[in-house]
């Protein structure tokens, strides 16, 4: 594939954004920032938070799980359904009650200001390695398929990206962010289906379903060894946890619900969202099989991560397939990375500087934009740490995956806050918050080094339920 093309790509495709951008970001304010003034279109959100759902990680990454783990994953997307359920009736209705703009405000009323600050810098810091992590996934495609044949650096790729981000939503923040992730989820959903359809056309199947239904890899339901990481219950649960911190407990994905007009239209949201997210992963492990199906038949040496990559950009697809993955690949990145940029500086204003209740409005759109700026800076800081510091890509992973470890204080002090009536002493809730995941991480490791039982994604929960405990110990 040609660097010219994708280059004409990126630019048609940026400007596309940026004149959404012009167009929604008119008149805008910090209401408009932080809550599109409360008056997206539910259907709207829905479609859009698919994407920013599905990062560039998901994108390459669960077709290339089945081949080793077939479509045990759908075990965990079953488990989303019922975590989904819970943020559409529980969660919902308590934010739009409490008519909150950072979730996170619920923390400060129902146990005290530690515990506020807290929740907002474990969220702040999951965010921000998570978003640099995808973000450096997509970055190290683009240098090699882009800007090497240019003589680019790697850091002016980067802040290239995050320049990219920053022009479309330095503006109208979320409200921009609703229609530029409908319109990038529609590209990666688009991608995702002229790939199946030219694989399928390639290998001349007639009946994709009958196809997949009778592929060996199409096994979905582990029940035979509780010890596996993909035995069904611990999936399942896994799913269900993890859909309700991750996105009922996350203001990024959260802040797009509340920009509903009311709760009645952000449920409709929650429940469309989530029969169209289950489709969505469907596909996704239907092409992994005829991708694994196809590299196999053509002697293709790709597995995991790069099977997808390599298949779509440097197979016998065509050219269309290959700019279809690209555009896919860099929607699936930028709708998830423009709402972290957007919830990161929502959060920071909100939660840590509290501008709402301190500053004019006039000092507080001069903040929030100075903030915006920062988090990029953060960001580019961030992606550059990964790529020369770091620079081993295991250790990288390792990084991200603990990341994920942040979310389990959240959900031990939401569980407690929620289902109990104790209170607890607020200062002390920082260091409960830090003492769980450490646990966690070495019951977990230990776990499966001695006795063969691999927590794997119920890591969440365990982290929840120590975060819990602990919550319970420091009562008053």
């Amino acid at each position: 594939m040609q660097p010219l093309y994708i280059l004409l790509l990126i630019v048609a495709y940026f400007s596309v954004l940026i004149f959404i951008s012009y167009i929604t970001g008119k008149s805008a304010d910090n209401k408009t920032f932080f809550k599109a003034n409360n008056s997206s279109p539910w259907y709207l959100v829905a479609f859009g938070m698919i994407g920013a759902s599905l990062s560039g990680v998901t994108f390459i990454s669960v077709p290339g799980w089945v081949e080793t783990d077939s479509m045990s994953y759908f075990q965990m997307v079953l488990g989303y359904v019922v975590g989904y359920l819970v943020i559409g009736l529980v969660l919902l209705p308590l934010y739009y009650k409490l008519n909150l703009t950072s979730i996170y405000t619920y923390l400060q009323d129902r146990f005290g200001n530690y515990s506020y600050k807290t929740g907002a810098s474990f969220f702040l810091l999951s965010r921000v390695i998570g978003a640099a992590f995808r973000l450096f996934l997509v970055a190290n495609v683009l240098q090699v398929i882009l800007f090497d044949a240019y003589g680019v650096p790697f850091w002016v790729t980067v802040s290239i990206t995050i320049l990219l981000i920053w022009l479309y939503t330095f503006k109208g923040g979320i409200k921009t962010i609703v229609w530029t992730d409908t319109l990038q989820t529609l590209f990666m959903l688009l991608a995702v289906g002229v790939c199946i359809y030219t694989i399928s056309t390639e290998m001349k199947i007639d009946n994709i379903f009958t196809y997949v239904a009778d592929s060996e890899l199409s096994k979905t339901f582990f029940f035979e060894d509780v010890n596996a990481g993909n035995y069904f219950w611990k999936q399942f649960l896994a799913g269900a946890f993890i859909a309700v911190v991750m996105t009922g407990l996350d203001q990024d994905m959260m802040q797009k619900n509340l920009t509903c007009r009311n709760l009645k239209d952000a449920q409709k949201n929650m429940f469309w969202f989530t029969i169209v997210l289950v489709i969505v992963n469907f596909f996704f492990l239907a092409l992994g099989v005829l991708l694994t199906d196809y590299a196999q038949q053509n002697g293709i040496d790709a597995h995991k991560d790069q099977l997808f990559p390599l298949i779509a950009t440097q197979g016998t697809l065509g050219l269309a397939t290959a700019l279809f993955f690209l555009l896919g690949l860099i929607a699936a990145a930028y709708s998830s990375a423009d709402s972290a940029l957007t919830s990161l500086t929502t959060s920071f204003s909100i939660d840590i500087l509290e501008i709402d209740k301190k500053k004019e409005k006039n000092e507080q759109e001069k903040i929030r934009k100075r903030i915006h700026i920062i988090f990029s800076l953060i960001l580019i800081a961030t992606i550059l740490i990964f790529k020369y510091f770091i620079a081993d890509a295991s250790v990288i992973a390792k990084i991200f995956t603990f990341a994920g470890y942040t979310y389990g204080p959240l959900l031990g002090l939401y569980a407690f806050g929620m289902f109990t009536k104790m209170n607890v002493k607020d200062k002390i809730v920082p260091l409960i918050c830090l003492i769980a995941p450490i646990l966690t991480l070495i019951i977990s490791y230990y776990s499966k080094e001695k006795l063969g039982f691999d927590f794997g994604f119920f890591v969440l929960v365990l982290n929840g339920v120590l975060t819990f405990i602990g919550l319970t110990i420091i009562k008053k």
